[in-house]
């Protein structure tokens, strides 16, 4: 039987047996055991809370609790008590992914109650509630499950139910819960609540086709710049060019939400990170306004090496990230609040290469931020090496004719195998330069890296794990390249 008590005192007694070598220094990661989706994430009495997906005695996916960790500026983060377990008959399997709100000074918290039957057919997942009024301790309401198969509309599958996502709109609260519908693909359905308690049915409010992925999970909606945008993980999408290579992918759906008929029609629709590791991501609006979101920095069906190498955890958030909305286009950029944490600034400015490589030899970085304005006009292929030495290296390529931006792994260190058909080490995405040039910011850590391009137009975020000291940073031109500023920080957390 799993209970808070005994999640806590295994981690108190057993956290400092992990190995640290591939921890991460700024990223948010769990003091020991397995991570995955960001839960409940929320602002609250001067400080952001993460809930997430968590199993503290292995470093392998079991039956999920909620971790908990809080900062008072998203960089620095504290890890606190264990908030759930599946120590309840509706939850005994998992208490699987939720959000959190606030409501009369308390975070409610709900999340998906698993609960697996002697068959597939027989499992069923139900929508719970959690109270606190110290964002601390939580204790799940006596109406629990507060909705079950008796309120799913038809064509919705009791197994795959999970995720709730609850916002407020007026005098309602309204939940937007994941499902597998019978006759195949996903879709998001909305529920109402005056109370967080008791609970109504409202709509089918989006629904895909067996085409657009069997399963939709961990859906977002907010609002932003003047658009409704709607978020959500995805199960097997099928490949499409440069985009969804990976096993599970991010959809940014932008639109218009009708609260009244519950339905939201959706005008454009992209992926989210062209990345290798970016999975559930979860957004807040802060006290600054700000629309925050984190994800999972790592994919379903792939090795992870602290695991196979028993280093006693796996797993980890990205970097925090501002949202923005530019030509129906969803943007990120990394939250200012990690520019406290710069130090060691070094400077280069207008190096041309023709043809030719320069290595910086006095310039390295490991756990660091690395910006590059480059002009790209005269140029044919710029290869980027980071976190490079001589046997590995981590390539960003920029192909100057076809305006293709690559970022591949294949040399990074211990090799990184999913359920892919075919092994995915790289990704890329189409990005044409602003005025002749492209921007980079580059944000390597022990066991990362994720790079936002011009201003954040598009992200691509991967785990390396590099076999030995890897700091070096080369570039490479074909043709006549400008780099117009390098700068660099060291970041210490």
């Amino acid at each position: 039987m799993y209970t808070l008590k005994k999640a806590n005192t295994y981690i108190e007694e057993n956290r400092e047996r992990v190995i640290a070598d591939y921890r991460n220094d700024y990223h948010l990661m769990a003091p020991i055991g397995w991570i995955n989706d960001p839960n409940g994430f929320i602002y609250y009495k001067g400080e952001y809370h993460l809930f997430y997906q968590y199993y503290p005695y292995e470093s392998v996916w079991g039956p999920m609790h909620w971790g908990h960790s809080k900062s008072k500026d998203l960089i620095s983060w504290e890890a606190v008590p264990v908030a759930l377990a599946p120590d309840q008959t509706y939850d005994k399997d998992g208490c699987f992914s939720g959000t959190a709100i606030e409501k009369d000074g308390k975070i409610y918290l709900m999340y998906t109650g698993h609960i697996l039957g002697e068959t597939e057919e027989d499992t069923r997942q139900v929508q719970c509630i959690a109270v606190s009024s110290d964002g601390i301790n939580f204790e799940k309401v006596k109406q629990n499950p507060v909705i079950t198969e008796a309120d799913l509309p038809k064509n919705a599958k009791p197994q795959d139910f999970r995720d709730p996502k609850v916002i407020k709109k007026g005098d309602f609260y309204y939940s937007l819960i994941a499902s597998k519908a019978e006759d195949g693909g996903g879709q998001i359905l909305l529920y109402k609540s005056v109370d967080l308690l008791d609970w109504e049915f409202v709509s089918v409010m989006l629904k895909g086709t067996k085409d657009e992925g069997p399963m939709w999970e961990c859906p977002d909606i907010f609002e932003l710049d003047g658009k409704d945008v709607l978020l959500f993980s995805i199960d097997g999408l099928p490949k499409k060019d440069n985009n969804f290579l990976n096993t599970h992918s991010v959809l940014a759906i932008t639109g218009k939400m009708n609260w009244e008929n519950g339905i939201f029609e959706k005008e454009t629709e992209e992926e989210l990170d062209y990345g290798l590791d970016f999975y559930a991501p979860q957004t807040i609006e802060d006290d600054k306004n700000r629309r925050i979101m984190i994800s999972w920095m790592q994919m379903w069906g792939r090795n992870i090496p602290t695991e196979t190498k028993q280093h006693g955890w796996a797993g980890s958030m990205t970097l925090p990230r501002e949202l923005f909305i530019k030509n129906k286009h969803v943007y990120q950029r990394p939250v200012s609040e990690i520019r406290n944490y710069y130090t060691n600034k070094q400077s280069y400015n207008t190096i041309k290469l023709s043809d030719e490589a320069k290595e910086f030899e006095t310039l390295s970085a490991q756990v660091s931020a690395i910006e590059l304005v480059i002009d790209v006009k005269s140029g044919k292929r710029l290869d980027l090496e980071v976190r490079s030495n001589v046997d590995e290296k981590t390539l960003l390529t920029y192909d100057c004719d076809t305006n293709i931006l690559e970022l591949n792994r294949i040399n990074s260190g211990i090799k990184l195998i999913g359920k892919e058909e075919e092994l995915v080490f790289k990704r890329s995405v189409y990005c044409e330069p602003d005025n002749n040039k492209i921007d980079l910011e580059i944000f390597l850590d022990r066991a990362s890296i994720e790079v936002f391009v011009n201003q954040g137009k598009y992200t691509l975020t991967s785990t390396i794990y590099p076999t030995k000291k890897a700091d070096n940073i080369k570039i490479t031109a074909e043709g006549e390249v400008e780099i117009i500023r390098l700068d660099k920080w060291d970041i210490e957390v």
